[in-house]
């Protein structure tokens, strides 16, 4: 083995006064060798923990993008999901509104139609309601014209005394025979001085006869009528208007001498106008004659004033007549008093009978109320014995049975507790 002390132990390097050996200088290189390894090592291993952190970091990141990316593809497939499931109500929306929209039209055509239909229908009607109304308007200018006959006939009619006074006969006698029962009135009757009123209306209880004139004088009226359409001026209309006035205060004076008769008639008689417009002008502008006729108790009256009064008479006698039958009313209503004492007695036995038949309704309640728990008390007792049957094991059946049978006898007990109770 070769030496190499003496080769360590030269001087390598001179440095001033000291002298540094090969020896020495290769220590001294071994140790700087040994700390560049040493510090490259660390390096290394730094550099290696660095890159191992950077790739953990790098793999963590990569992991993170993954789940962003898993739960972008989610997100999506969600949205597409929803996506989906809104077209699809879009859908079925659009159809209903398709639909909704289709049978709107259809039910607005034909409402259209039937509208068109009905109007055709009513325009029709009222042509044919126009075409009858025009007939009608047809037939009363016919009657119009026949009726321009009968007045000029009337005219002709008025102008005589005999037929003037039929006239106003006609009309009394209808007024009077539509407002009262037969045999209440008596047309043309006598009385026991000679006359005879026009008609003579039968008053209840007995009492005087209401006598009605219908003879009332209209040629002076008809002459005043004359004067104001002609040219006589105010001598002709004021000699007409006296002609009048003497002629229907001669007329109440008849009325009051003829027709008034103690204890046969009533004091009071009705001079029957048989027009309202003369009965309106006699009001108007002869109220001396009103006066007249008041103080000679003779009431002139016109159609519907009769009318009046003739209702008003009908309803006194039918009062009279129900003043006769009162005593068979009252008989009447003592009968249907003692149907209702009968009626009343009837319904409280009836209440007797529903406040039993309450009584026993609820002791039926109670009862069926005490069945019902107890049957189920012994429903819970049965239930408890099929749980213990349903734990035991096979091997002991006989228990079993032995346990059945204590239950059964039990419920039996039970039931016959119940039987006592009710």
């Amino acid at each position: 083995m070769t030496d190499f002390s003496p080769l360590f132990d030269q001087p390598a390097v001179r440095l001033g006064a000291t002298t540094i050996s090969v020896g020495q200088a290769t220590a001294t290189a071994a140790v700087l060798l040994f700390g560049a390894l040493v510090t490259l090592a660390v390096a290394l291993r730094r550099s290696a923990k660095a890159r191992a952190q950077a790739a953990e970091e790098a793999a963590e990141r990569a992991r993170e993008v993954e789940a962003r990316m898993e739960g972008i593809l989610k997100a999506q497939s969600e949205m597409q999901g929803r996506l989906g499931a809104v077209a699809e109500v879009f859908g079925a929306r659009q159809a209903e509104l398709t639909r909704a929209i289709g049978d709107r039209l259809d039910g607005m055509t034909a409402r259209l139609g039937q509208s068109m239909t009905e109007q055709t229908k009513s325009t029709h009607e009222n042509l044919a309601k126009l075409q009858e109304r025009l007939a009608v308007i047809d037939t009363a200018q016919t009657n119009i014209q026949s009726l321009a006959g009968q007045v000029v006939q009337l005219q002709a009619i008025l102008s005589n005394k005999q037929t003037r006074g039929a006239f106003g006969q006609s009309r009394m006698e209808a007024i009077v025979a539509d407002g009262l029962p037969r045999g209440a009135y008596e047309f043309q009757a006598t009385l026991s001085n000679g006359s005879r009123p026009d008609c003579l209306v039968r008053m209840p209880n007995e009492a005087p006869s209401l006598v009605i004139d219908a003879k009332f004088p209209l040629e002076a009226w008809n002459a005043i009528r004359a004067a104001a359409d002609g040219e006589g001026g105010a001598d002709a209309q004021r000699a007409a208007a006296q002609a009048f006035r003497r002629d229907v205060e001669v007329h109440i004076r008849d009325i009051a001498e003829k027709y008034f008769i103690n204890g046969e008639t009533q004091d009071t008689a009705f001079m029957f106008v048989p027009s309202e417009s003369v009965f309106a002008e006699i009001h108007e502008n002869f109220e001396g004659l009103v006066q007249r006729a008041h103080r000679s108790r003779v009431v002139i009256v016109s159609p519907s004033l009769l009318m009046l009064s003739i209702q008003v008479i009908q309803s006194v006698l039918k009062d009279a007549r129900m003043r006769e039958q009162a005593h068979l009313i009252q008989d009447e209503v003592v009968r249907m008093m003692e149907d209702v004492n009968r009626l009343d007695d009837r319904v409280r036995k009836l209440q007797g009978h529903f406040a039993l038949t309450q009584k026993d309704i609820e002791q039926i309640l109670t009862s069926t109320e005490k069945v019902t728990k107890r049957g189920q008390k012994i429903e819970m007792l049965e239930f408890g014995a099929e749980r213990e049957d349903a734990s035991l094991p096979e091997a002991a059946a006989n228990e079993t049975g032995r346990a059945g049978s204590t239950a059964s006898s039990k419920t039996g007990q039970l039931r016959l507790r119940v039987v006592e109770d009710e």
